[in-house]
C-alpha cells in the first residue's frame, strides 16, 4: 500500500494523545491528583504543587494531540466535508466505530476539564469520569486498529498482531507524553509519585514494543505471498499465470495499492524503527529528567512515525496478485 503521510500523522499523533488521556483517566480514577505533591525546589526547598496545574496542562495537552489526528485523518479524505457520513455505518464498519468512540471520549475529557477548576472537590465525578476517559481511549484506539487488521484482502494487517501494535505503541508514546507535560509544566523538572511510576513504566514500555514488532515482522515474512492462483481460487488445478496484462498503464490500484519497497530499504528501516524504540527510554537515563525525557519522547515519535509508515509500504493487496505483482 502506498503511505500517506496524513494518515500516518493521524494513527501517530491520536496514539500519543489517547495514550496520555488514558493515563490521565486512571489517574484521576484511582483518585491520586485529590492530594498536594511535593517537589524539591531551588536550593533543598520544598514547593508544594497544585495537582491540577500538571494534570490541565496533560489534559489539554492530550486534547491537541487527539484533535490534530483526527484532523490529519479529514483531511486525507477527497471531500472532507462529507466526513459525517462516516459515522453512519457504526453497525457494521470499524471506521464509523472509531469515529462515535472519539467523538463520545470528547465528553469525559470535556467534564473533566471543568471538574478540575470548577469543582476539584467533586473526587468521586472525577473518578467517574476518569474510568470513562480511560475506556473511550482504549476503545478508540482499538477501532483503529482494526480498521486494518480486519481486512482479509492484505494478509500483513490481517493478524492478531496488528491490534497489540497499536495499543502498546499508543500505551508506550502515551506514557513518554505523560511524564515529559509533567516534568516540562513543574518549574524544577519534578514527578510527583503517579508520574514516577508511568516513566518507570515508559522504561520497561519501550523494549516490549520493540520485541512485539519484532515478532510482528517475522511473522508477516513467514505468511506466503498472495499470486494469482490464490486470488481466483485456481492454485488447486495447477500454476496461474496472466496471459495479458489488466491494463497498459497504471490507474488508480496500481497507484495506490502497488507501492514496492525493495527489500534493503525495508530492512534498513526495520532496523531504525526497532532501535528508536529500544533505546528511546533507556538511553536518556544518565540525564536530568527535564532534558531527557522531550529526547526520548522525540525519539519514541521518530521511531513510531517509521514503523508505522513501514505499516503501509510492506503491506500488499491480494488484487495485485492480479497484475503479477
Amino acid at each position: 500500500m502506498r503511505p500517506t503521510f496524513s494518515i500516518i500523522l493521524f494513527t501517530v499523533l491520536s496514539g500519543a494523545g489517547y495514550g496520555l488521556l488514558f493515563l490521565l483517566g486512571l489517574d484521576l480514577a484511582s483518585g491520586t491528583p485529590s492530594e498536594i505533591f511535593v517537589v524539591r525546589g531551588a536550593g533543598g526547598s520544598s514547593i508544594a504543587i497544585d495537582p491540577r496545574y500538571g494534570l490541565g496542562v496533560a489534559l489539554a495537552a492530550g486534547f491537541i494531540l487527539t484533535s490534530c489526528g483526527l484532523l490529519a485523518s479529514v483531511a486525507h479524505l477527497g471531500q472532507p466535508w462529507r466526513a459525517w457520513r462516516a459515522f453512519s455505518q457504526w453497525r457494521s464498519s470499524w471506521l464509523s466505530r472509531e469515529g462515535v468512540a472519539s467523538l463520545l471520549t470528547y465528553i469525559p475529557t470535556t467534564a473533566i476539564a471543568i471538574l478540575l477548576f470548577a469543582r476539584p472537590d467533586a473526587h468521586t465525578a472525577l473518578r467517574l469520569c476518569g474510568a470513562a476517559l480511560a475506556l473511550g481511549c482504549v476503545a478508540t484506539v482499538f477501532c483503529t486498529a482494526r480498521i486494518y487488521s480486519s481486512l482479509q484482502t492484505i494478509r500483513a494487517w490481517h493478524t492478531r498482531y496488528t491490534a497489540a501494535v497499536y495499543l502498546m505503541l499508543g500505551l508506550f508514546s502515551g506514557a513518554l507524553s505523560f511524564t515529559t507535560v509533567h516534568v516540562v509544566t513543574i518549574a524544577n523538572g519534578g514527578l510527583w509519585l503517579s508520574a514516577r511510576w508511568v516513566a518507570f513504566g515508559a522504561v520497561l514500555l519501550g523494549p516490549a514494543c520493540a520485541l512485539l514488532k519484532l515478532l510482528y515482522w517475522r511473522h508477516i515474512d513467514a505468511r506466503p505471498s498472495v499470486n494469482a492462483g490464490h486470488a481466483t481460487g485456481l492454485d488447486r488445478i495447477g500454476d496461474v499465470r496472466s496471459f495479458e496484462q489488466p491494463h497498459t498503464e497504471e490507474n488508480y490500484l496500481t497507484h495506490e495499492m502497488g507501492f514496492v519497497l525493495a527489500r534493503k530499504h525495508s530492512r534498513r528501516l526495520r532496523s531504525i524503527a526497532f532501535w528508536l524504540l529500544l533505546l528511546a527510554p533507556i538511553a536518556v537515563l544518565p540525564l536530568n529528567a527535564r532534558i531527557g525525557l522531550p529526547i526520548a519522547w522525540l525519539l519514541c515519535m521518530a521511531g513510531i512515525f517509521v514503523e508505522r509508515w513501514l505499516f503501509f509500504a510492506e503491506a500488499k493487496h491480494a488484487v495485485m496478485a492480479y497484475y503479477g505483482r
